[in-house]
């Protein structure tokens, strides 16, 4: 039953009341809006008002179509709404995928090393040290340096990139499951979105083929630790991915390497200087800490050179503070040992997880990063039974688009030991509702 109200005499006035509703929480994200023959019947307004009151609503990334479904509001549009239900005080919370604390480094000790900093207008956008850094790790990669940005993160690099070529209403392929926050920028965005299934390695061939073939514009791909499953690219699907992208070579690459050293995979990019339109963006908020809002991109001269000329509209740049922080912190020994140890423990607490689930004949997905992924029948039922035995997770609808349903648990606080008592509760979950488990 509807239990909000839209109202307005021009399109204006109506997109206005719909986004005020969505920000109040009155109308709730995947609320299906009335149709637009019933909402212009309601307010004694013609279709074509209400039409491009939608329509604005769509460009500006709060609602989207779904066919004969009708029109809905995105799961997390672009406003700041009311937060979501948090985990009960009392429960292990492995929904939120942060890195472990212990592994964040202390940024007060290097803070005193950075000396005196004075930008002015003007100055270049990358700082000098981070510059000379990026450029030798993409190179270890064998990813192209020639031409680098620095910008506010991971989904700051994919937006930026994004936007220097697409425009609303084109063709994108996405992981599914992936990212949500992805999958929300394309939609603020205005962009069609076309899943590609992922397995444990990555992207499936015959997925990625058939949304190059209808039309994807651009393709987002995460090389290692996947989120939610953990896939990683290996050497022969690589391969295969490659000599599908040689037949496309106008679409748009972007690789998001978000975890970086932390990842327990090797570094494999499918970019390189045969495509024209490529962009790997490296951020360090997981191995560093997420308050570090800063990631480095290389790409080629075209889509670099755009990502500068906005920012330079907007921000300018990011802080050099951050940028002068983020190299004193790459070239610092204890830091770097720091790393190390996180990726070793991460891929520990990963492996301890799957295996302890293995041996309750439970199958789970992690190769690499700080999430394993567990199909399940009902991931609603499934995470609400954690719940009720202590443990938080995440269910997968967030991160799916076609793809079936599972939930993702963050490793990256979990013990060895604790994963047999996770391990525990999920089997019994799983006994006590057999619809909670595939068949």
């Amino acid at each position: 039953m509807q239990r909000y109200s839209i109202h307005g005499q021009t399109a204006s006035e109506i997109s206005a009341s719909v986004e005020r509703a969505i920000a109040s929480g009155e109308i709730a994200p995947g609320t299906r809006l009335p149709t637009v023959r019933a909402l212009a019947g309601d307010l004694g307004l013609s279709p074509t008002t209400i039409a491009a009151a939608f329509r604005d609503l769509r460009v500006r990334g709060l609602i989207a179509g779904d066919g004969r479904h009708g029109t809905a509001v995105l799961p997390r549009p672009p406003l700041i709404t009311r937060a979501p239900v948090a985990i009960p005080a009392g429960v292990r919370n492995l929904a939120l995928g942060n890195p472990d604390p212990v592994f964040i480094p202390d940024l007060s000790r290097v803070l005193a090393r950075l000396g005196p900093i004075r930008r002015i207008y003007g100055d270049r956008q990358i700082d000098g040290h981070l510059a000379a850094l990026a450029a030798a790790m993409f190179a270890a990669c064998e990813i192209p340096a020639e031409h680098l940005a620095v910008v506010s993160g991971a989904c700051d690099g994919v937006e930026r990139a994004l936007a220097a070529w697409l425009r609303a209403g084109d063709v994108i392929a996405l992981e599914d499951p992936g990212y949500p926050n992805i999958a929300d920028l394309a939609h603020a965005l205005g962009l069609r979105i076309r899943p590609m299934r992922v397995d444990e390695r990555g992207p499936v061939p015959d997925e990625l083929e058939r949304a190059l073939r209808g039309g994807a514009a651009a393709i987002v791909i995460t090389p290692r630790a996947q989120n939610p499953t953990g896939a990683a690219l290996d050497a022969e699907r690589a391969g295969e991915l490659r000599r599908i992208l040689v037949r496309y070579p106008e679409t748009l690459l972007i690789e998001d390497d978000h975890a970086g050293p932390i990842a327990g995979a090797p570094a494999l990019s499918l970019a390189g200087l045969d495509r024209p339109r490529w962009a790997v963006v490296r951020s360090v908020s997981k191995s560093l800490g997420p308050d570090l809002r800063v990631a480095v991109m290389a790409g080629d001269e075209t889509t670099i050179g755009r990502i500068a000329g906005r920012q330079r509209l907007g921000p300018g740049w990011v802080s050099t503070i951050l940028q002068r922080l983020v190299a004193e912190l790459l070239r610092d020994a204890d830091t770097l040992t720091l790393v190390s140890a996180a990726e070793r423990a991460y891929s520990e607490r990963r492996r301890a997880l799957i295996d302890a689930l293995a041996r309750r004949g439970i199958g789970a997905m992690g190769r690499s990063g700080m999430n394993v992924w567990i199909p399940v029948a009902e991931e609603g039922a499934t995470a609400q039974a954690l719940v009720g035995a202590g443990w938080g997770v995440a269910p997968g609808e967030r991160y799916r688009i076609a793809t079936s349903p599972a939930i993702r648990v963050t490793i990256a606080a979990l013990a060895p030991y604790e994963a047999e008592d996770f391990a525990d509760a999920m089997a019994a979950t799983l006994k006590t509702g057999s619809r909670t488990h595939p068949a």
